[in-house]
């Protein structure tokens, strides 16, 4: 998976807004103003923070080598994953998908619950 690849696929999650509030080089994607991702290029290398489960993220760190723990974010909640090749795409399409099921969890239940009715609990917390 490379950076435009990974853009596209984050952008198909229901109601995800692109923004850039950290500069145009990195691109945050929000559900309802929250952060479920970024994605950015650093030496030449298309990397994404993702939100994940505690025990999860020390799993895949310890099963991928291109899971590092979250770059300026909270270590224990999120993870930097490089586009390098090391991490199937499947797998980096899970890990996203994940993210954002676990943003979508933290919103206000009115938030959810329209999205919930809007778009299926499959398509969100696929």
């Amino acid at each position: 998976m490379n950076y435009s690849s990974a853009r596209s696929y984050l952008l198909t999650r229901p109601e995800t807004v692109e923004d850039f509030p950290f500069g145009p080089d990195v691109a945050v994607f929000k559900i309802k103003g929250k952060m479920f991702a970024t994605l950015a290029t650093q030496d030449g290398l298309a990397r994404t923070n993702l939100k994940c489960d505690p025990d999860e993220a020390q799993a895949l760190r310890d099963i991928f080598s291109g899971v590092l723990p979250g770059y300026h974010m909270n270590k224990k909640h999120w993870n930097t994953v490089l586009l390098d090749g090391s991490v199937p795409d499947h797998e980096i399409e899970r890990m996203m998908d994940r993210s954002y099921g676990l943003v979508v969890k933290g919103l206000r239940k009115s938030e959810r619950a329209a999205l919930e009715l809007a778009y299926g609990p499959d398509q969100v917390y696929r």
